[in-house]
């Protein structure tokens, strides 16, 4: 098979958080599809733990996602907030209303980069960055 024959990749970042539930919501109503959750074993200060997620992107992609400091996996022990994820769309206009209307921090505005790109980034309420735009990689 050549290189041009073969499939295009799928990578799949991977966030912890400490309020998984609330993440969930937050990246569901920027526009990502909650495809599957498996709830952890009990509650920490609150708040429901999640063992794993998936949010499709409608786009193509997605993420997967769980609750900190879980003792069931090695994952799950990373640092919260310290997670960069670029998201490709066709129009990141629509995705940055949808992240003011919900009060996201905006950490860069929408603009357009020296390589064609439309894009904007924000900072989810854990402090994760996302960027969202139209730049899909070199071919």
């Amino acid at each position: 098979m050549s290189e041009t024959d073969q499939p295009a990749p799928t990578v799949w970042p991977c966030l912890v958080y400490d309020d998984a539930p609330a993440a969930i919501e937050f990246l569901v109503a920027l526009g990502f599809r909650s495809t599957f959750t498996v709830a952890g074993d009990g509650e920490r200060d609150g708040v429901g733990v999640v063992a794993h997620a998936v949010l499709r992107w409608p786009e193509g992609g997605g993420v997967m996602l769980g609750s900190h400091g879980r003792a069931d996996s090695e994952f799950s022990k990373a640092p919260t907030g310290a997670g960069c994820v670029y998201v490709v769309t066709a129009d990141p206009s629509v995705v940055c209303e949808r992240a003011a209307s919900l009060g996201a921090r905006v950490v860069q505005e929408l603009h357009r980069t020296d390589y064609g790109s439309d894009e904007f980034a924000l900072a989810d309420p854990e402090g994760n960055l996302w960027s969202f735009g139209t730049y899909a990689g070199a071919p």
